[in-house]
């Protein structure tokens, strides 16, 4: 295997991890957004209110995303074994 093929991998494998990741963080990250102002606003400081509301709609998007991310998943283990077998390089 080329330097290039093999970055190109890493680069792919990157932006799967991203793109995979990206619905759960994004969701966990605005939830916590909002309990953050909410607390702000009431001035209720306690820590641990913010873990289960963002644990949850975390799960809940992974849920709704499941299908979504199998297949992202999928196509890059595809592209992956095709170029371990010698196929091109999917871009």
């Amino acid at each position: 295997m080329d330097a290039a093929i093999i970055l190109d991998i890493a680069r792919q494998a990157f932006w799967v991890t991203l793109v995979v990741s990206g619905p759960a963080m994004a969701a966990g990250l605005l939830v916590g957004v909002a309990i953050a102002l909410i607390q702000a606003l009431t001035q209720v400081q306690e820590a641990t209110l913010v873990f289960v509301p963002r644990l949850v709609v975390m799960f809940l998007v992974i849920a709704v995303a499941l299908p979504f991310m199998g297949a992202a998943l999928g196509d890059f283990s595809i592209r992956l074994f095709e170029t371990i077998a010698g196929g091109a390089v999917a871009p």
